[in-house]
């Protein structure tokens, strides 16, 4: 009997430490279908998480080495797969729905496309939200840390735009989305940025805009100003990209606001805290918490267990009576140093055996 291919590729991408949890409508196989030719389907699906050669690939699978190349560089070229340099040349490897295929769909997103994907998230993306360690974790701007306070490079979306060696702004693919289907939220869309550790990695072309690193802080500025949650993959090493999160817009916020999964985000290492002497009750910051931790009587008060840490609201109170102070140990969650750590701890989480896949 012949396997359908959107199904065999369904169950690859959820036996990943990411996850891809299946709907009982099947609703997960038009979302691949929308993405995916029924042949790239079936040749993602034999595709593992370390990258090979199509050499490699060619081999395990007993195909023709030119013939296979030549679709996987065109499904890298689309987004739909990895593709870097490896010993032997150019490898290609499978990559996770979520956060990997979908956003790298930014380009192509169409009416349809962010309506089957609002379906699925719908039904199935809340799954994926509730597992630890959640797959992203808020970052404050270091300005909104308090004085005196150590900060580690991987806890500042500052620090980590300046310790890069290449920078790229592109559209936020949530609020594309939500515009599509007639639900736009207010908050800038061209805020979401690309960064890597070696130098000259964005081209002049493409969806990613390449910036400077001048421009790529003033993107975070922008980006805070308008309220914007700073959030990245949760690791230490490594990062890719700072995605400038809302809970009008954002997959993962929304999964706090409209899902009521709490940890849908990991919090940052620190929580605000209020200056009741210099408090004047004004209301200025309430309009920039997105997770209702702040009320006012005679002063501000924080809901330590709502506050993500992310510092947003620091820089709205005019009289300099808010800044993040660090958690208590015990309140904080170890924060995996690679990528490779991470997926391992998940795939544990989600007992999952990674190495057929791996």
């Amino acid at each position: 009997m012949e396997i359908n291919p959107y199904k065999a590729l369904a169950q690859r991408l959820d036996a990943l430490p990411n996850g891809f949890p299946p709907t009982d409508s099947g609703l997960e196989l038009d979302l691949l279908a929308k993405i995916f030719s029924a042949e790239e389907a079936d040749l993602a699906a034999q595709l593992r998480l370390k990258k090979e050669t199509a050499k490699q690939i060619a081999s395990r699978l007993g195909a023709e080495t030119s013939e296979i190349s030549r679709h996987l560089k065109a499904m890298a070229r689309r987004g739909v797969i990895t593709a870097g340099r490896v010993e032997g040349g150019l490898g290609f490897g499978l990559m996770p729905f979520v956060v990997g295929i979908y956003e790298m769909q930014v380009d192509s997103l169409d009416k349809e496309l962010a309506a089957l994907f609002e379906e699925y998230y719908q039904r199935a993306f809340g799954q994926l939200l509730a597992i630890e360690p959640q797959v992203h974790r808020v970052i404050p701007v270091g300005e909104s840390i308090g004085v005196g306070i150590e900060i580690q490079p991987y806890e500042s979306a500052t620090e980590i735009v300046e310790q890069a060696q290449d920078w790229g702004v592109l559209e936020c693919i949530c609020r594309k989305q939500k515009m599509l289907l007639g639900d736009p939220c207010q908050h800038p869309i061209d805020v979401c940025m690309a960064i890597s550790q070696a130098p000259d990695v964005f081209g002049s072309g493409g969806y990613v805009r390449k910036v400077s690193k001048s421009e790529a802080l003033a993107t975070l500025r922008r980006a805070s100003e308008a309220g914007l949650v700073h959030s990245v993959s949760n690791n230490q090493q490594g990062l890719a990209y700072i995605c400038n999160c809302c809970t009008c817009s954002c997959a993962i916020l929304r999964g706090i606001a409209e899902l009521g999964i709490a940890n849908a985000v990991a919090r940052s290492n620190f929580v605000n805290q209020v200056e009741e002497s210099l408090c004047v009750a004004c209301g200025d910051c309430l309009d920039f918490c997105q997770f209702d931790a702040l009320t006012m009587d005679e002063v501000c008060h924080v809901n330590e267990v709502k506050c993500v840490g992310c510092g947003v609201c620091v820089p709205t109170c005019p009289e300099d009576a808010l800044g993040l102070v660090r958690r208590p140990i015990e309140e904080t969650q170890p924060i995996p140093r690679t990528m490779t750590d991470w997926m391992a701890i998940r795939a544990r989480e989600r007992r999952l055996d990674l190495s057929e896949i791996l």
